[in-house]
């Protein structure tokens, strides 16, 4: 995976939990299907994917954005990624499915950049089309 852009990371918790997310506090999650928007536009493009995947394996014990309090507990499954711009992804997504709100997000106006789904399929689905230019 190289170069720059928005990448959208699949997710499954396989048991709901309710984790401390930095400055946001307690938040609850279900078990199920999380879709976690973010950009990748800085010069080490992708790196940050990359680090993702670290902090979700254990091999990064670093918590800088709230997705790295979810990271741990979670399976992640796929990464769709396209050059389109990150917040018009995430509200793309954010119209069809069921957010977590104020989650990674508090660097833009959108009400969400976590996404929920009980339905793998569905999630695929709504991701995908939100990366297609």
């Amino acid at each position: 995976m190289e170069g720059r852009g928005t990448y959208t990371l699949i997710m499954h918790l396989k048991k709901g939990q309710k984790l401390k997310v930095g400055a946001i506090g307690d938040i609850y999650f279900d078990e199920g299907y999380y879709a976690y928007t973010g950009s990748a536009l800085g010069r080490s493009g992708y790196a940050r994917v990359r680090r993702h995947l670290n902090v979700a394996s254990g091999k990064n014990a670093t918590r800088r954005w709230h997705i790295d309090y979810l990271l741990p507990y979670v399976e992640v499954i796929d990464i769709i990624t396209s050059p389109r711009p990150e917040c018009s992804v995430a509200e793309s997504i954010d119209g069809v499915l069921s957010r977590i709100s104020g989650f990674g997000c508090s660097d833009c106006k959108c009400l969400s950049h976590l996404h929920f789904s009980n339905d793998m399929d569905v999630m695929m689905r709504v991701v995908r089309e939100s990366h297609r230019i």
